[in-house]
């Protein structure tokens, strides 16, 4: 694709607020619509909670992934169907397969530089075959060996996500066949979703998430191909709520289909909280990505670059904005154009992305995108008082390393007591230092970090 039939096809994307047809390139340029937060607690006014271990949450999103199959080759036919006058590349020079040793290639690296997210896997990618039946083109042995490296190897690190069934003709969920009209709104990115019901999406994201199940990848979340219901926001966002907590008992489930690069917040949303009092409290996480895909897109036809990310001085670009703001960096990609057609530059770039953000920030924290939804869950719908030195968390989700700040001179170690057991917390000599049950103390102020449980507990400092 040229660079004037991209910036064409994001023009587009703008004029019909369908975003983007096989990338979320443009999902910048389409204002976030408010949704409802649904209840909040009233907290103590002196008790702020900061980032998890006073760090900087980081993660990294992959869209257009799944076992073996390379969404770009056997997905632009697709498109060129539906938008024949946009899709004109010639997509039989794509790989067909991006092949597992790749996968598991990408997956060590980013295991020794304890970078995580998200990886999808969609179900049934561009209709070439099913993830829980046969993948035709490659045998049944080589389907089950991707499903394993996943199941075995990634799921350590990255959260997996479908997104939606097919990534591209939209399927009648009652035959499991696409639909026989071939216009741009039976594709999954476009018009079909943008006028359904809550129950009509959650019939539709249910089906996507029980092919997963049948292969034993758990899911907490989903991912919308790129303009899914971008004009049908509250139905998407409680179709999330409902299929992941129908299909996987997901207790926090959490979508991405927003990503800024300008001025606005990219903090994640908590939406249609409720029951926070009772034995079932439900909410929705919607993950927000800071950056474009700026590694390889989503076709693996236009190299991208590092400076875009952060600069070689490692002062500009676009993560330093975030992370200087303390809000969670979160990357996204297209599978397709980190392994670029076996040339991996997208990875390549990625690489240095990591290398120099590390070069520039000591105080980040990769994490899944179910571990930022679950601390920012618990961030905004814990109930927190402070009487004397004693403050008390009545939390309706628990999570790992809350963090929190407060005025306290330090007399002794704080202690967390959850129900008839007391734990003494460790002082550490610097911010830095925090983990799961630790301290700091510095002027007037005391930070703790420690495991919050669901329910009450308190902290006496």
């Amino acid at each position: 694709m040229s660079k004037q039939e991209t910036v064409n096809r994001r023009d587009f994307l703008q004029m019909t607020a369908m975003a983007t047809v096989g990338a979320k390139l443009a999902l910048n340029s389409v204002p976030a619509m408010a949704q409802p937060k649904g209840q909040r607690p009233t907290n103590a006014g002196d008790v702020t909670v900061l980032n998890p271990q006073n760090r900087v949450p980081m993660s990294f999103i992959i869209d257009d992934s799944t076992c073996l199959v390379n969404m770009a080759h056997f997905g632009i036919p697709h498109f060129a169907t539906a938008w024949p006058d946009r899709y004109k590349q010639d997509w039989r020079s794509l790989p067909r397969e991006i092949p597992d040793s790749f996968v598991r290639k990408f997956g060590q690296w980013c295991r020794e530089h304890n970078v995580k997210g998200k990886y999808s896997i969609v179900p049934y990618p561009a209709c070439v075959g099913w993830m829980d039946r046969c993948l035709p083109g490659w045998s049944q042995k080589e389907l089950d060996d991707s499903l394993k490296l996943i199941r075995d190897f990634m799921l350590g690190d990255w959260d997996i996500h479908p997104e939606m069934i097919s990534h591209t003709w939209v399927i009648n969920t009652k035959t499991g066949r696409p639909y026989p009209e071939r216009t741009g709104y039976y594709i999954e990115n476009a018009g079909w979703s943008q006028d359904k019901s809550a129950d009509q999406l959650t019939d539709y994201m249910a089906y996507a998430l029980r092919i997963l199940k049948n292969v034993g990848l758990p899911c907490e979340g989903i991912t919308t191909p790129g303009g899914f219901g971008g004009q049908n926001r509250e139905n998407l966002a409680k179709a999330t709520l409902e299929s992941c907590r129908d299909v996987f008992d997901a207790e926090i489930p959490h979508y991405f289909r927003d990503l800024f690069t300008d001025e606005r917040s990219v903090a994640p949303l908590v939406q249609y909280a409720s029951g926070l009092d009772g034995d079932n409290p439900k909410c929705v996480v919607s993950i927000i990505g800071c950056t474009g895909d700026w590694f390889g897109g989503w076709d693996g036809l236009n190299p991208g670059s590092v400076d875009k990310f952060i600069t070689q001085d490692l002062k500009g670009g676009r993560l330093p904005q975030v992370i200087d703001k303390g809000e969670p960096a979160i990357l996204v990609c297209h599978w397709p154009g980190i392994y670029y057609n076996g040339e991996e530059i997208g990875f390549n770039i990625f690489k240095e992305v990591v290398r120099r953000t590390t070069a520039r920030y000591d105080n980040l924290l990769w994490m899944k995108l179910s571990e930022i939804a679950r601390y920012w869950a618990a961030r905004e719908l814990t109930q927190i008082s402070k009487q004397g030195r004693r403050i008390t968390f009545d939390a309706p989700f628990a999570t790992t390393r809350f963090t929190v700040r407060t005025k306290a001179e330090p007399t002794a170690a704080p202690t967390q007591t959850i129900g008839a057991q007391r734990t003494q917390l460790r002082r550490v000599s610097a911010p830095l230092q925090l983990q799961s049950q630790t301290w700091h103390a510095e002027g007037p102020q005391v930070t703790a970090c420690f495991d919050l449980p669901k329910g009450k507990s308190t902290l006496d400092l």
